[in-house]
């Protein structure tokens, strides 16, 4: 039998324009339901949100298989326990876990922290029935890429499974892109040859994680290489979005600040197929679900003229005929 995958969105995307105020939880649902092309959706609510999340659930027979929140270790477990319980009342099977760089006093998380954390995570969520999965993120201890095998195989060494969401865009948009390469001193490890973000070159790092069968959820935002920064949306500093979100979709002239080549989207694509390739013929394969996540955030789609929703749409719609067509090579 071939492994099972559903596709969802992340409700945040559930909107047209950055402009647009998001719609109210009953109508991203409706939204969704008329599409008839996702499984479910994925967030976690705020808590006074909590009931009518559910009730929308109910009315639209759409489950919120999967969440997420980013943590600060040494003052995440209250928050990381609320958040599963909140989980384990939606239904939610999974929990996208961000684990941020620094620590609550400031200093950059070591792989024993990680470590630590992930299993402390692991021991709760698994009483509770929801699977945390940390995720590859730009400003998370995972945003220096050679330290995920490096954790991995620290948690593996104590007899627990380890389990990420493999967000690739956070890897595709530092190709070519020297500024980004020197986070972290990738830039170093790339020359070095001891870290390969190219998809399409053997040992690549992405390839790495699906193959060693640790990437049990995945979130879909296209980008390209050296992704253009996001000139519309600004931090309080004055910084530019760094650019970690590019329309799958073609947009309109006056809706994007560059110009949009499909060509572009090959290595982004490249990734999704290897992974489901990968769960296609693997009967260990962990992956259960794909969520889009075209989001309206600084580094990604503030400001935004093309709708988020729309985009999440056509990138689902992309997903499940290359899901069809590789099930049918099998």
């Amino acid at each position: 039998m071939i492994n099972q995958l559903e596709f969802g969105i992340q409700t945040n995307g559930i909107k047209h324009t950055h402009l647009d105020p998001m719609p109210e939880i009953d109508t991203r649902f409706s939204m969704v339901k008329e599409e008839n092309l996702f499984d479910y959706v994925d967030k976690t609510p705020d808590l006074n949100e909590i009931n009518s999340f559910l009730e929308a659930s109910k009315k639209y027979q759409i489950p919120i298989k999967a969440g997420g929140w980013f943590y600060t270790i040494g003052d995440h477990k209250s928050l990381l326990i609320q958040n599963l319980k909140t989980a384990q009342n939606l239904g939610s099977t999974i929990h996208n876990t961000q684990i941020q760089a620094l620590n609550s006093d400031g200093n950059l998380v070591s792989n024993i922290d990680v470590r630590d954390t992930y299993l402390e995570a692991y021991d709760i969520g698994m009483r509770l029935g929801v699977t945390p999965c940390f995720e590859i993120h730009v400003n998370m201890w995972s945003e220096d890429f050679s330290r995920v095998i490096e954790v991995g195989k620290l948690v593996e060494e104590k007899g627990i499974e380890f389990n990420i969401t493999l967000d690739h865009s956070h890897v595709i948009f530092k190709i070519n892109n020297p500024k980004e390469q020197k986070i972290y001193n990738i830039d170093e490890q790339i020359v070095a040859g001891n870290l390969i973000l190219d998809p399409y070159i053997k040992g690549n790092v992405v390839e790495e994680w699906i193959n060693l069968g640790w990437v049990k959820h995945c979130h879909a935002r296209s980008v390209i290489p050296n992704n253009p920064l996001n000139i519309h949306g600004k931090y309080s500093d004055g910084k530019l979005g760094r650019g970690i979100q590019y329309p799958f979709k073609k947009p309109k002239e006056d809706e994007y600040h560059e110009l949009w080549e499909e060509k572009l989207l090959d290595p982004w694509k490249e990734c999704i197929l290897k992974l489901m390739k990968y769960h296609a013929k693997d009967p260990k394969s962990k992956l259960g679900q794909i969520s889009t996540e075209f989001i309206p955030n600084t580094d990604y789609g503030e400001g935004c003229k093309y709708s988020l929703f729309e985009q999440g749409v056509e990138c689902t719609k992309w997903m499940r005929n290359s899901w069809n067509k590789i099930k049918k090579e099998i």
